[in-house]
């Protein structure tokens, strides 16, 4: 273990003979910090908060502070959990959760969370994330899998953004994005389908075609069609493409709805 002799250590706080603390860091009470985490100067981490291994949260980062939620009193039950090798950058800010939704806000493994950053109390992110400088979320938000997010993006509570999604620099979202789709736009639509993602992660060209399929069925030509009718229809002719099933269920469970789509461009 090394921890340099200016940090500031909580008794009850337990860190992994493999992590670093930096200088002058401030680790709280009931903290955990697994093998490999580096922790660098002035970053503060309060808990109850578990980290995992081989992450990398650098200078000024503040992890595991209360939720900003006005019905938040102490001695609630609040937890955040972050997972293995994320990187988490100058900064950032991420919340505990609130006994509204499982005390708990929890972040995956191999995500970016580039400077400035905020994450708001019960947010929960899934793996391998990108969310560039200053992205936001308010609470109780979900990002799935291999999600981008641009610079300066905001995300309006109880969203949910699909795996493999991307989203434009500076969207103000206040709709779900379904699975495999770009949205742009300070009011954003969805455009098209994240064709450069999906080749990138070695998605197979029928995976692809058919995604571009249920984006034509739901966005481009549901024009007085109900939503569910389009969905069933995927349902009924895809029912063996994995890639469209997902995006069929993201789209079903949505709470707050789905961004509209290009045919609704005036």
């Amino acid at each position: 273990m090394a921890i340099d002799s200016t940090a500031i250590i909580h008794e009850s706080a337990k860190i992994h003979k493999g992590a670093k603390i930096l200088a002058s860091a401030v680790i709280g009470a009931n903290v955990e910090i697994g093998s490999g985490t580096v922790v660098d100067s002035h970053a503060v981490i309060a808990g109850p908060t578990k980290i995992g291994k081989n992450n990398h949260i650098y200078s000024f980062a503040s992890i595991g502070g209360d939720p900003q939620d006005i019905t938040y009193q102490d001695g609630q039950e609040s937890n955040l959990v972050i997972g293995d090798d994320n990187l988490i950058r100058e900064f950032c800010t991420i919340n505990r959760g609130t006994e509204k939704e499982n005390s708990l806000t929890r972040i995956g493994s191999n995500n970016m969370l580039m400077s400035y950053v905020h994450i708001a109390h019960d947010c929960q992110l899934g793996d391998h994330i990108i969310m560039s400088n200053n992205a936001s979320l308010a609470g109780h938000v979900r990002i799935s899998d291999w999600a981008i997010l641009g610079g300066f993006v905001l995300v309006k509570q109880f969203c949910n953004i699909g795996r493999h999604t991307y989203a434009g620099m500076g969207s103000q979202i206040n709709k779900d994005i379904p699975d495999y789709m770009v949205a742009a736009g300070v009011h954003p639509k969805i455009r098209s389908i994240n064709t450069i993602g999906m080749k990138r992660r070695g998605f197979s060209a029928s995976s692809i075609a058919s995604i571009k399929r249920a984006f034509k069925v739901v966005y481009r030509d549901s024009q007085g069609r109900l939503l569910d009718q389009a969905l069933n229809e995927l349902e009924a002719s895809d029912s063996d493409s994995i890639e469209v099933m997902q995006f069929v269920e993201c789209i079903r469970n949505s709470r707050v709805g789905i961004m509209r789509g290009p045919a609704d461009d005036g």
